[in-house]
C-alpha cells in the first residue's frame, strides 16, 4: 500500500514509518519541518512532503505532491501547547478535508480511550474531538485506534513513569493511582496501526487496543521499579488530585510540563479499554502479545541510541527520541562521555551505582547550567 504518515518525527510515528516500510509498503512522511526530517534514518526509503495541518492549502499541497494515497496515518497532536484543543480540531479538519479531495480511501488515527463517566480531561475530550473532524461526509473512512499508556523508551508515558520511580525512594500513591489501567507495548501498538491500514482486515470503527494485561498506574509503577531492581515502597495519600499533581509536574520531571500536566489529569479516570478491540479481527502478533513486566525490560535494555530504522527492538531508545527521554543516570553519562579522555570512558559506568534521587539533582543541575532542557521546553 501507499501511505501517508502525519507526525512521521514523534515517538510512534517514527516507528511507525520503520514498520510500515519492513512490511514494503511506500510511505511518504507529511511534516512542516523538513530540515528535521533528514535526522531519521530512514529518510532515503521515503518520500517527503511539506504538510502543515494548521494552513488547508499545505494541506492540500502535501497530497498533490503525494500522488496517489491509500491511507494516511494521522498522528498529529498539540497536547502540551496553549489552546491545543481548538488547534487540533482545525489541523484534523484540514487533512481530512485535503484527503477527500486527494481520493484518499482511509484515515488511521491514533487517540486515546475515552472514559464514558465524569468529566474528561481536555486531552482525552481533544482526542475524541478529533476522531469526529476526521470524519467527514464523503470523506475517507476512519479507523479510530485508542491507547492508554504505551511502554517503550522514549514515550512520553513511560518515560514519566520511568522518573518518578527513579526518583523517589517512597512512590507516592494518590487514591487515583488505584484507577484501572490498560496499557500497551510500543510493538504491539505498531503491530495494530500496521494491520489497521487493511481495509479487508479491520472495518471503518473504533477500536481499543491494549496488552494482556489489566493493571494500575499504582501498580505499573511499582512493576518499574520491581524489573528495574529498585526497592521501592508504596506510599497511600489522600486529598492529592491530579490537577495538584499537573501543576507541579514540570518541577519534579524533565518531562515538558504542559505535556505531562495534561497526561497526568487524563488518570483521574479509568484508562481500561472497551469491549471495541481487534482481537476477534487481527490474530496476536506471532509470539502472542507483549506482557507488561516483559515490555519494561525490553525498555530498560542498556544500548546506545541508534537511528530508529536500526533498532533490534523498537521498545529501544533511538537517536530521534526526545532529549529528556532515557533516564537520569543516562542523561548524566552521555554529558559526561562528550568531556571524558577515551582511557577513562570505562569509569562512566559507575554512575549506574548513584542513587536515582541523586543521579536527579547532579542531571537536573547539569541541564540547567548548560541550558539543554529549559523549564517548560518542549520536545
Amino acid at each position: 500500500m501507499r501511505a501517508l504518515v502525519t507526525g512521521a518525527t514523534g515517538y510512534v510515528g517514527s516507528r511507525l514509518v520503520t514498520a510500515l516500510l519492513a512490511e514494503g509498503h511506500d510511505v511518504i512522511v507529511g511534516s512542516r519541518n523538513l530540515a528535521k526530517l533528514g535526522m531519521f534514518g530512514w529518510i532515503d526509503d521515503v518520500k517527503a512532503a511539506y504538510l502543515d495541518a494548521d494552513d488547508p492549502d499545505s494541506a492540500t499541497s502535501a497530497f498533490k505532491l503525494a500522488g496517489d494515497v491509500d491511507v494516511v496515518y494521522y498522528l498529529l497532536h498539540g497536547i502540551g501547547q496553549p489552546g491545543f484543543r481548538e488547534a487540533d480540531n482545525l489541523a484534523a479538519a484540514n487533512v481530512a478535508r485535503a484527503a477527500k479531495a486527494a481520493g484518499v480511501k482511509r484515515i488511521v488515527y491514533l487517540g486515546g480511550f475515552v472514559p464514558t463517566d465524569g468529566e474528561l480531561s481536555e486531552h482525552l475530550a481533544s482526542r475524541a474531538e478529533v476522531a469526529e473532524a476526521l470524519t467527514i461526509e464523503g470523506g475517507p473512512e476512519v479507523v479510530w485506534l485508542g491507547a492508554a499508556i504505551i511502554i517503550g523508551a522514549g514515550s512520553t508515558s513511560f518515560e514519566m513513569l520511568r522518573y518518578v520511580a527513579d526518583r523517589f525512594l517512597v512512590i507516592p500513591l494518590p487514591s487515583w493511582a488505584s484507577n484501572p489501567l490498560d496499557p500497551i507495548s510500543i510493538s504491539d501498538a505498531l503491530y495494530y496501526l500496521v494491520a489497521a491500514a487493511d481495509p479487508d482486515r479491520v472495518p471503518p470503527g473504533s477500536y481499543d487496543i491494549h496488552g494482556p494485561e489489566t493493571t494500575t498506574y499504582g501498580e505499573l509503577l511499582l512493576s518499574y521499579a520491581r524489573v528495574a531492581g529498585l526497592w521501592r515502597p508504596g506510599l497511600p495519600l489522600f486529598g492529592i488530585d491530579t490537577s495538584l499533581v499537573s501543576a507541579v509536574t514540570g518541577l519534579i520531571l524533565p518531562v515538558p510540563g504542559g505535556l505531562s500536566g495534561d497526561l497526568v489529569e487524563s488518570l483521574d479516570h479509568p484508562m481500561k479499554a472497551s469491549s471495541r478491540g481487534l482481537t476477534h479481527l487481527v490474530p496476536d502478533p506471532p509470539g502472542g502479545l507483549v506482557d507488561t513486566d516483559d515490555a519494561i525490560a525490553r525498555s530498560l535494555e542498556r544500548q546506545r541510541p541508534l537511528p530508529v530504522n536500526e533498532l533490534s527492538d523498537p521498545h529501544h531508545l533511538a537517536d530521534t527520541d526526545p532529549r529528556w527521554a532515557g533516564g537520569d543516570t543516562f542523561r548524566i553519562r552521555g554529558l559526561a562521555s562528550r568531556v571524558t579522555p577515551s582511557a577513562a570512558k570505562p569509569a562512566l559506568c559507575l554512575i549506574d551505582n548513584v542513587p536515582g534521587p541523586v543521579a536527579a539533582w547532579v542531571r537536573t543541575g547539569l541541564d540547567v547550567m548548560i541550558g539543554l532542557v529549559p523549564r517548560g521546553a518542549s520536545s
